[in-house]
């Protein structure tokens, strides 16, 4: 497989993942059921900071990858400097992060599936504020969603990988949208709701 075809792959294999990740019971499940923009904003920077803080430790010893993942992790605290918020305690997917080893691996984890998660919960922040009618906010969460979306950067590294090194990345992309999806099922079943859409 090549870089494209490798992010199809991940994309099927965690498809019904991602589409849960994106419904509009996400935010209940990233802020604990408090819905105001202040909580909204806290997940939005929690998660930007925890992503940052897992590609800049990777960044010192990942070889040809380093590059990618300083950029990366930079883009990330540039985003988390425009939410301004502060941090709550790291989410599930930053501690999944911490616990990715390979580079290839690290490539599908940090550069594939945090992009596509990324879309997803953008996609709900946007809702939310143009939900509250602020157009302000609206507006900087979709220039944010664009940025954090981004797959360029996962694209160029994946072509730098050999068929092995590809395998690798997509299997640890597809593990890191499970582990995000995991939290957030357990998360919204504590609170007696079904992460299932209702069909």
């Amino acid at each position: 497989m090549d870089a494209a075809e490798t992010l199809d792959a991940v994309r099927e294999e965690a498809g019904t993942e991602l589409d849960r990740l994106g419904s509009d019971k996400l935010l209940i499940a990233a802020t604990g059921a408090d819905l105001t923009p202040a909580a909204v904003r806290e997940a939005a920077v929690t998660r930007e900071v925890g992503v940052a803080d897992g590609l800049s430790g990777w960044a010192d010893d990942a070889g040809a990858a380093s590059e990618a993942f300083a950029t990366a992790a930079g883009a990330a605290r540039d985003r988390a400097d425009r939410i301004d918020a502060d941090p709550g305690d790291p989410d599930a997917l930053a501690d999944h992060l911490q616990t990715v080893a390979s580079t290839d691996a690290r490539v599908g984890a940090g550069l594939v599936a945090v992009p596509l998660i990324a879309d997803r919960f953008y996609l709900q922040v946007v809702n939310f504020f143009v939900n509250e009618a602020d157009e302000a906010g609206a507006d900087t969460f979709r220039d944010l969603r664009a940025d954090a979306s981004d797959l360029d950067p996962a694209r160029d590294a994946l072509s730098t990988l050999d068929d092995e090194g590809r395998d690798v990345a997509r299997d640890a992309a597809v593990g890191a949208i499970e582990a995000a999806y995991a939290d957030y099922a357990e998360t919204l079943e504590g609170m007696g709701l079904d992460p299932k859409p209702i069909c």
